[in-house]
C-alpha cells in the first residue's frame, strides 16, 4: 500500500502513479519565480499533479492547467485536484504533448515541467515506471518545440533536469531560442556532486543567474536555504 503524501495544506494520492513524489518536483514547484504574476500555468506531465498543486499554493494563477498522458495518473491527478482546496483553478488533460500543443491556441505565462530523464539503457521491467522516467517517451526536441508553441512571449519556462544533460539541453533550446534566465545547481551535500540543474529560460537573452543549493549538511539537518524553500509545504519543515 503506498501512503498519501501529506503536505501542510493538501495532500496527494500517489498510489496509482509510476513516478511517487520526491525531492525533484518539490524543489521545481517551490524554485520556479513568480515574479510575473502569472495569470496561466500549464505543468507538462503532471504525474500525481503535485507540481500543480504547488503552484496553486504559491500563486494567484487563475488557470493552473496539467496535462498527463498515462490513464491511472490522469485519473489520480484529476482526483488529487477535486481534493485540493484550489479546485476551482485546476485542470488536468488526458492526451500527449504532441497533440494537446497542436489543438490549443492558448499561450501560458508559466510552463513548467520535471520531464522523464533516464537514458535508454536504464530501461526495467515496469513500463508504466519506464514511461514515466524515461526520455524516449518526451525527447528533449519534442518537449522544446512545443514548450514555445506554448508559451506566452514573456513567459517563462522552468525545468528541473540532471546536471549532466544541462548543457545538452540549454544548446537545444537555443535553437528553439530560448534562453537561460536563471540555474541553480543542486547538491545532496557540501561533498557531493552536483545532481540536478534547476532551470528557467525566456525569449529574451539575459545574464544568466546562476546559484547552487544544497539539501543537507547531514542526514536530515537541512540547510536554511532549503529550508526556506521548502517550509510552507513539508510538515517536518
Amino acid at each position: 500500500m503506498v501512503k498519501p503524501f501529506q503536505f501542510k495544506q493538501f495532500t496527494v494520492q500517489q498510489d496509482q502513479c509510476a513516478m511517487k513524489i520526491g525531492t525533484d518536483s518539490v524543489l521545481l514547484g517551490t524554485w520556479v519565480s513568480l515574479e510575473r504574476n502569472p495569470i496561466s500555468v500549464l505543468d507538462i506531465g503532471a504525474g500525481t499533479g503535485i507540481l500543480s498543486l504547488i503552484l496553486a499554493q504559491r500563486s494567484h494563477a487563475q488557470t493552473i492547467e496539467a496535462l498527463e498522458i498515462d490513464d491511472k495518473a490522469y485519473e489520480q491527478c484529476v482526483d488529487n485536484f477535486e481534493q485540493s482546496p484550489w479546485n476551482d483553478r485546476l485542470f488536468c488533460y488526458h492526451a500527449s504533448l504532441e497533440e494537446f500543443a497542436d489543438e490549443i491556441d492558448d499561450t501560458y505565462d508559466l510552463i513548467i515541467c520535471n520531464p522523464p530523464f533516464y537514458a535508454e539503457n536504464y530501461k526495467t521491467e515496469n513500463s508504466k515506471r519506464d514511461l514515466a522516467r524515461f526520455q524516449d517517451a518526451m525527447p528533449f526536441e519534442h518537449l522544446l518545440e512545443s514548450v514555445v508553441a506554448l508559451l506566452s512571449k514573456e513567459g517563462l519556462f522552468s525545468v528541473i533536469i540532471p546536471f549532466s544533460e544541462e548543457e545538452k539541453f540549454t544548446v537545444l533550446a537555443a535553437e528553439f531560442a530560448i534562453f537561460p534566465k536563471r540555474i541553480t545547481h543542486v547538491k545532496g551535500s557540501p561533498s557531493a556532486a552536483i545532481k540536478r540543474s534547476l532551470i528557467e529560460f525566456s525569449f529574451s537573452k539575459s545574464d544568466i543567474i546562476n546559484s547552487e543549493l544544497i539539501i543537507e549538511t547531514a542526514r536530515h539537518h537541512y540547510t536554511e536555504n532549503y529550508i526556506n524553500l521548502t517550509k510552507d509545504f513539508y510538515l517536518k519543515m
